[in-house]
């Protein structure tokens, strides 16, 4: 139940930070906005790190395979294009698609057991779903 709550928080912050950030590049840019967004983050965690367990931080050379260290890289691309998306579709629609981008993408993850996750069988019920939001989106944007 704990995990159910805490995507259904990610998930609520993800759109209220998207359009935070599209806000502010009206002001600064979308570089210096995506800059900030990174820069504010890496304080938040040396905060709390500072006041927690105190990880190693030499521990992420012993990391493998070295891509894995790749997800800020990433995160400023999620960064970038979410408020791309925002700008040109709006909040709701940007966030239905970007979702369902999310789910295909993980299915294909979990299918192929791909980047160390457990390989799973497929399940028309699972791509049935995924066919479901599609059509759900496509409901959404008829104007």
């Amino acid at each position: 139940m704990i995990g159910f709550l805490i995507a259904l928080l990610s998930g609520a912050l993800m759109s209220v930070q998207g359009v935070f950030n599209t806000q502010v590049t009206k002001t600064t840019g979308v570089w210096v906005s995506n800059g900030w967004v990174q820069i504010s983050a890496f304080a938040v965690c040396l905060v709390v790190w500072l006041f927690t367990g105190r990880d190693s931080i030499a521990a992420l050379g012993k990391v493998e395979p070295k891509y894995m260290l790749l997800g800020g890289v990433i995160g400023a691309g999620i960064t970038w294009t979410v408020i791309k998306s925002i700008e040109a579709l709006g909040p709701a629609k940007s966030a239905l698609l970007i979702v369902i981008a999310q789910l295909a993408v993980s299915y294909i993850i979990s299918l192929f057991g791909m980047f160390g996750m457990d390989k799973e069988p497929f399940e028309w019920r699972k791509a049935g779903g995924l066919l479901l939001a599609v059509i759900g989106i496509a409901i959404f944007q008829w104007e």
